[in-house]
């Protein structure tokens, strides 16, 4: 599989390089970058051919099978459209649009082409996540309560690897989507009741800082979570699961019981990098011509809650 990866120089566009990097049989063959220079200086250090600031030339390529989109999130779903529209298989970052509208037009594009189209919703695929799904599955657990917190500190404009940013990350539209699509994901349903409120917006980033969102799901399971980009302490986010047959603990890619006893994975998957696991099934669906699990059309529900948030907000 020879895979183009867009921002592969940004915070988790090195997590793509590193985990194509540990999957047999594929390769990135492009890359592309905002500035000539680094992504230059880049592909040459990480052995890559071919590299440019022009997505197209890259999907004009006759070597490039797919496309794992890293680029800011505005640009999210037109370069996934961009992708499929050129007969490429895409992998988009989460969240895959920042408004309903883009989203409900890469479901639409993604339905017409035919193609592979996946968004990053790398909870589904850590295998703490992947431990309690199972579970869930088997009928050994049922979630009564999700308790979630999502904490950074960035009151300036800075990824996760601390470099100024050209765009502007969202509480909403980025962070509760992991928690909003992995809620959707366990319970099995689609939010019915949902409640949201915000704090002060940000003077220079114009965004909301704090959020407060609550939801409920057909069969009665509540999910809490509690947002903020104002936390001066560990950031991250954590996931509590509170189980008709016991509470678990998620950080990540481990996973904990109520009384903080480390649970083994070592069996849930073949590596314990949700990064990995996510590209691994992109190249799969691709190989196999199936639907991934985390397909635009299945991604587009957490997308549809977002913006019943948003209206609480406008409300």
């Amino acid at each position: 599989m020879r895979i183009c990866i867009a921002g592969a120089s940004g915070a988790f566009g090195k997590k793509h390089m590193d985990a194509v990097a540990a999957i047999e049989g594929s390769e990135v063959v492009s890359v592309v970058g905002t500035r000539i220079e680094s992504i230059k200086a880049f592909a040459e250090e990480r052995g890559v051919a071919h590299y440019t600031t022009d997505l197209a030339e890259s999907l004009a390529r006759d070597d490039v099978d797919a496309v794992i989109l890293a680029t800011p999130t505005q640009m999210h779903a037109s370069q996934a459209i961009q992708c499929l529209e050129a007969g490429k298989h895409v992998m988009v970052e989460i969240p895959m649009a920042d408004n309903i509208e883009d989203a409900r037009r890469l479901v639409d594009t993604q339905k017409k082409t035919g193609l592979v189209a996946m968004a990053g919703h790398t909870r589904r695929f850590n295998p703490s996540h992947q431990w309690i799904h199972n579970k869930i599955q088997a009928g050994e657990l049922k979630i009564q309560q999700m308790d979630v917190q999502t904490y950074f500190f960035r009151r300036e404009n800075k990824n996760a690897l601390g470099q100024a940013r050209s765009w502007t990350d969202h509480l909403l539209w980025h962070h509760a989507c992991h928690t909003v699509d992995l809620f959707q994901y366990q319970t099995g349903g689609v939010a019915n009741k949902v409640q949201a409120l915000q704090g002060p917006i940000h003077e220079e980033l114009k965004i909301a800082m704090d959020m407060s969102i609550g939801m409920k799901v057909p069969d009665g399971a509540i999910c809490t979570l509690s947002l903020s980009f104002n936390n001066d302490g560990p950031f991250g986010t954590f996931f509590r699961y509170i189980c008709d047959n016991g509470t678990y603990i998620a950080r990540y890619d481990d996973l904990y019981d109520g009384n903080e006893n480390k649970i083994d994975l070592s069996e849930v998957a073949i590596s314990n990098n949700g990064i990995e696991l996510q590209d691994r099934e992109f190249i799969s669906a691709i190989e196999e011509g199936r639907t991934p699990n985390a397909c635009v059309t299945q991604a587009i529900d957490a997308m549809e809650t977002l913006y019943k948030l948003e209206q609480c907000f406008e409300a």
